[in-house]
């Protein structure tokens, strides 16, 4: 059992028979003499998907989620799902379409991730935090278009569009951060 002191960014909780992952947590002093600590947290049900708040008084118990981290790597796409393997058991696991579409677009065949299973059951893929895609399309450089910065649209390898400096051009190797779609600099 965990008590509220416990609670971190990462943690992974079981509330309503769910693993959670908690997001945010805030600790919140009371306003009043003889009142307890108050401990918001923002966390993810990784069964459906839902971002959720509840607040816990400080020095409530939950218990651990049946959760686990492995490194994994990305197979292929089945259709609208994506297949992953466990690199140390090389057990496959696939994910469902509506998980997988969010990181699809950052992951090449070959990429590796962190898989995360509850009761032997793929609930979370981790992509690396910045991953390294090849520019397949992108208007050509206006040489002196404006004195402002600019940016303009590309399309990836892997069909993902974002914006970029007006420098780049196709066939370059960029670096992605997975985390907000933003490119950080030439690979």
């Amino acid at each position: 059992m965990l008590t509220t002191s416990d609670f971190k960014r990462g943690l992974v909780i079981k509330l309503d028979n769910s693993p959670c992952l908690i997001l945010d947590v805030h600790f919140q002093s009371p306003s009043a003499r003889g009142a307890s600590t108050m401990v918001k947290t923002r966390y993810r049900n990784l069964l459906t998907g839902q971002v959720l708040d509840k607040t816990f008084r400080s020095g409530d118990k939950v218990e651990e989620a049946d959760f686990e981290r492995h490194k994994g790597q990305y197979l292929y796409a089945d259709g609208d799902r994506g297949v992953f393997m466990d690199m140390e058991t090389y057990e496959q696991f696939e994910m469902d379409a509506e998980s997988f579409q969010v990181i699809q677009p950052y992951l090449l065949d070959g990429t590796e991730v962190v898989l995360g299973l509850f009761q032997e059951r793929l609930v979370s893929v981790d992509p690396p935090q910045v991953v390294e895609l090849t520019i397949t399309d992108t208007p050509p450089v206006i040489k002196n278009a404006t004195a402002t910065a600019q940016t303009k649209e590309a399309t990836l390898e892997t069909g993902l569009t974002l914006q970029v400096p007006p420098y780049l051009e196709v066939g370059e190797k960029i670096k992605v951060d997975t985390r907000d779609c933003r490119f950080i600099s030439r690979a």
